[in-house]
């Protein structure tokens, strides 16, 4: 591998993986990473967690400090946005804080300019920002400026606007923080990338912490005055809703941010996403994408648009290695995800049965739910995991799996079996096979994964 000046562009999950990967492979190479703000490789998932008080200080939100990066050999630019791409010329056009244009020339180009948060169609919401008390939450600035408006002004309520991971995570960290919480979601569930029925037991939880959560409710207006903001909805039934707050949070999803790729004229794919092959690379020569804003191999689905951490981490070191002249290719996601509100945790992999037969791969898709316990039910402190399996029913394949239960139910580590399970491509009668550890206190010697696989196993496998 020949020494070059690779550039990434965005200094989160994916851009600083992509340099690291890069330095690690080739000290001698010169690697720049331009970075729009002043928050290299910041944890974007914790900011939960930094809002609620449970994690003190936002700096502790970095994976690594800007001396990390430097002593890893690699030249981090922050506050330096990149507003052009010439791929003739290999050269990226900058702005700087200042607002001064200059231009950075590349050998090898990895675009990873992750995603931005969607802004839905309501009315007064471009007219109103931060200093009204209306956010939304992307990056570590917003967390800084709603942690700024929480401290100064001691809010006691809030809409959120979203019921998907962010939306929930921060229900329990507002309501945490004494803010009384309302949180609306159109579409008919909370946490819609799991089943109905695996949604309710979520949004039971939320109601039992004192969540108001409405649901197929689509927000119209946002107002203020000097009472605080006014937030106007539609209900399910066309009937008009109101509520008052004093902040409101929109956390209504998000789109990748492809502007920068797409002048430069790279062709798009799924969702709108950068279109990348599984090496990372995208139409242009020299050019690679990685992360949010690139486009996700699925292992059962194929070209897809994933947005996790997790991908985004091997996208960029997979990225980073073949801007080096590697050939190293993306294995692929199965959408592998857990979240925690208040006491439960739900988590999910692979495909449910609507997905799966939506999928127009031949499959037969069906499913079984059922309630397992997490440990032996004579030992103290047992709890009850509802798992629901997908397989093909012609085959026993395993297409995917959701779980809800307890935080001290190891419901993370549970999904994980299942996540390996697809990875590997294993039937759902394989699963019982599996040699998992067992004691009283900490699982059975059925663990709950295998016990709910044989439920499936019984109720379809056995009728083929």
């Amino acid at each position: 591998m020949s020494a070059k000046h690779v550039v990434a562009i965005g200094g989160s999950d994916a851009g600083i993986s992509a340099a690291l990967r890069a330095r690690e492979l080739d000290p001698s190479s010169d690697v720049t990473v331009l970075l729009a703000d002043g928050y290299p490789n910041f944890s974007i998932c914790g900011i939960p967690y930094f809002l609620s008080g449970e994690v003190a200080d936002w700096g502790d939100l970095a994976h690594r400090t800007m001396a990390d990066l430097e002593a890893s050999g690699m030249h981090v630019v922050p506050w330096s946005t990149a507003v052009s791409i010439d791929a003739e010329q290999r050269r990226v056009g900058v702005c700087g804080r200042d607002g001064r244009l200059s231009e950075v020339a590349y050998d090898e180009l990895i675009v990873a300019t992750g995603a931005d948060s969607v802004r839905p169609p309501i009315a007064g919401l471009r007219e109103l920002g931060p200093d009204r008390g209306v956010f939304l939450l992307r990056s570590i600035g917003d967390a800084r400026a709603l942690m700024d408006d929480l401290s100064a002004r001691q809010p006691g309520s809030a809409v959120i606007v979203g019921g998907g991971y962010t939306g929930l995570e921060m229900a329990e960290a507002l309501m945490t923080r004494g803010v009384q919480v309302t949180q609306i979601e159109a579409l008919p569930q909370v946490l819609p990338t799991v089943d109905a029925d695996l949604g309710a037991l979520i949004r039971a939880e939320l109601a039992l912490h004192g969540v108001e959560v409405l649901t197929g409710t689509t927000v119209a207006e946002v107002t203020t005055d000097a009472a605080g903001l006014t937030v106007r909805a539609k209900g399910p039934d066309g009937q008009n809703l109101v509520r008052t707050a004093d902040v409101v949070l929109v956390v209504a999803g998000v789109r990748p941010n492809t502007a920068l790729a797409e002048g430069a004229g790279v062709r798009l794919g799924a969702r709108g996403a950068i279109a990348v092959d599984r090496q990372m690379r995208t139409s242009i020569p020299h050019m690679f994408a990685a992360g949010d804003c690139a486009t996700t191999h699925h292992r059962l689905l194929g070209e897809t648009w994933l947005p996790l951490g997790t991908t985004a981490h091997k996208q960029g070191r997979i990225a980073g290695e073949n801007a080096l002249g590697g050939s190293r290719k993306f294995a692929g996601s199965l959408g592998t995800q857990v979240v925690k509100v208040f006491d439960l945790v739900a988590a999910r992999t692979g495909l449910h049965t609507a997905g799966a037969a939506a999928a127009g791969r031949g499959w037969s898709p069906v499913d079984s739910l059922s309630v397992q316990d997490d440990h032996r039910r004579y030992y103290p402190g047992v709890s009850p995991i509802t798992i629901k399996v997908t397989g093909d029913r012609d085959t026993g394949l395993l297409l995917g799996a959701q779980l809800v239960g307890h935080v001290g139910a190891e419901i993370a580590k549970r999904v994980d079996i299942y996540a390996t399970a697809l990875f590997h491509g294993m039937r759902i009668e394989e699963i019982s096979d599996l040699d998992l550890s067992y004691a009283p206190p900490l699982a059975s010697t059925w663990d709950a994964v295998q016990a709910a696989a044989q439920v499936w196993d019984r109720e379809h496998q056995r009728l083929a």
